[in-house]
Formats: C-alpha cells, structure tokens, sequence
C-alpha cells in the first residue's frame, strides 16, 4: 500500500470517528500495520502526532460551539469526545494557547480580554484553520496508483 493512502487512510477513519475512542492498536489492526510503523509515518507525513491531531482536531470542532450561549465548557467538553473539563481545558490550552473561558469571552463581543489574549487567540484560529486545510489538500492528492503492464500487452 501506498504511505500516502495510508495516512489518507487513517485521516478519513480518525474523522468518522473522531468522537470516539481511537487507540494506535486499533488502528494498527485495522489498517494491517505494525503500530510503530502507523505512529512514525504519520507524524512524518502530518507533522504531529496521531493523538495530537485528534485531540487538535477535536478541539477545533469545538470552536464553533462556543458562540451558543446555552453550552457550557463542560457539555462542550463532553460533547466533543473528553471525558473531563479539566482535560478538555489542559488540550485547549495547548492547541490554543488560552484557557476555555478565555476563547468564550473572545466569542463575545466584550473588552475584558487585553490585545495580547486576542492577538493569541487569532493567531492559533488561523494556525488551525490553514493546518485543517493543508490536511483536507493533503487527503485529496491521491497519486495514482501505476498499473504495471503485463510484457505481453507492451
């Protein structure tokens, strides 16, 4: 199999099932691959790991949640695959480099947050949403696979 489709492979399966739990022995079964091998070649290929980008992903899909005014961060930690708002808030801030309740007042049209939050907070909504695209450009190059021609048919 191509490393390519692999990864393109495991990115389609990581986004059906992105809610879900998803373990690299799963996948490694799933896909037929030894999981040291599926770890490596996805880092290489993504550039992070496959848990880093589930959790980014998640997070991610998350964002939009934060403009209802009825969701708190824990029914949108919950509802987006944590199990706890203490470690939804943990990935959040990594991947966002601010707190939950940071993001939700930045949703807000509000000046309780100074230049430099925000200035953060847009710089890594840009980071992801051009990262998210470069995957989405990335699943759709399939290089075609050569056939091989049979002497006979040369």
């Amino acid at each position: 199999m191509n490393q390519r489709k692999l990864i393109i492979d495991i990115l389609n399966y990581i986004d059906n099932n992105i809610y879900k739990k998803i373990t690299i022995k799963e996948l490694s079964r799933f896909f037929y691959f030894n999981k040291d091998y599926i770890m490596r070649l996805f880092k290489r290929e993504i550039g992070m790991t496959i848990f880093e980008y589930i959790n980014s992903k998640k997070i991610y899909l998350s964002l939009p949640t934060y403009k209802e005014k009825e969701y708190s961060i824990l029914k949108i930690a919950i509802s987006h695959g944590f199990e706890s708002q203490e470690y939804y808030s943990e990935i959040f801030k990594k991947v966002m480099g601010v707190k939950p309740y940071s993001y939700k007042k930045f949703t807000k049209v509000t000046t309780e947050l100074s230049y430099d939050t925000i200035y953060v907070i847009t710089e890594n909504l840009v980071r992801l949403k051009t990262f998210f695209n470069k995957v989405e450009k990335y699943k759709i190059s399939i290089p075609q696979e050569t056939v091989k021609k049979l002497s006979l048919f040369k």
